[in-house]
C-alpha cells in the first residue's frame, strides 16, 4: 500500500471525526499519517498494518483521556450537577430503610436518601447533597462546629 492509500485513509477518518468529534477516529488519522510517512521506506504491507495499529492503539490508549478530561471539562454542569455540594432541608424524614425522604432545595422538592442505610435524618435538618443516583438526591446531614 503507497503512500497516498495511507493519507486517503487519514483524510476519510478526519472527516468522520470532523462530524463526530467524539475523539474516536482521530486516533487512527494519526496512525495513518504515520504509516504513510513510513511507508516511504517500508514496501511491506503486514509492516505497514502493524505500524497502523500500534500507533493508533497507543495514540487511544495513551492521548485520548488526557484530551477527553480537557475537553469535557468546558461543558457546563447540568442543574442536577449543579446541585452536588449544596445544602438543603429535609421535608420529610429520610429513612432509607422505610423508603422515605423528601429535600427541598432551591424552591425545589427532591426524593433523597441518607448517604448510610443506619442514618435516619430527621424533618427540618439541614443536609449536604453529596452526589445524585438516578432522580434521588444522596445527602449528609451537617454537621454543626
Amino acid at each position: 500500500m503507497g503512500i497516498f492509500f495511507w493519507f486517503a485513509l487519514m483524510l476519510v477518518f478526519l472527516i468522520f471525526e470532523a462530524c463526530t468529534l467524539g475523539l474516536t477516529t482521530i486516533w487512527f488519522a494519526g496512525g495513518a499519517m504515520v504509516t504513510a510517512i513510513l511507508s516511504l521506506w517500508i514496501d511491506t504491507l503486514w509492516v505497514q498494518l502493524l505500524v497502523f495499529a500500534l500507533v493508533s492503539g497507543l495514540c487511544l490508549y495513551l492521548l485520548r483521556p488526557l484530551l477527553a478530561d480537557r475537553l469535557n471539562s468546558k461543558f457546563p454542569k447540568t442543574n442536577a450537577d449543579s446541585l452536588i455540594g449544596k445544602v438543603g432541608k429535609t421535608v420529610t424524614k429520610i429513612d432509607n430503610l422505610n423508603g422515605t425522604g423528601e429535600v427541598v432545595i432551591k424552591g425545589q422538592p427532591w426524593t433523597a436518601l441518607s448517604v448510610s442505610d443506619k442514618q435516619v435524618i430527621e424533618t427540618d435538618t439541614l443536609v449536604t447533597i453529596k452526589e445524585i443516583r438516578g432522580n434521588k438526591l444522596i445527602v449528609e446531614e451537617v454537621k454543626e462546629d
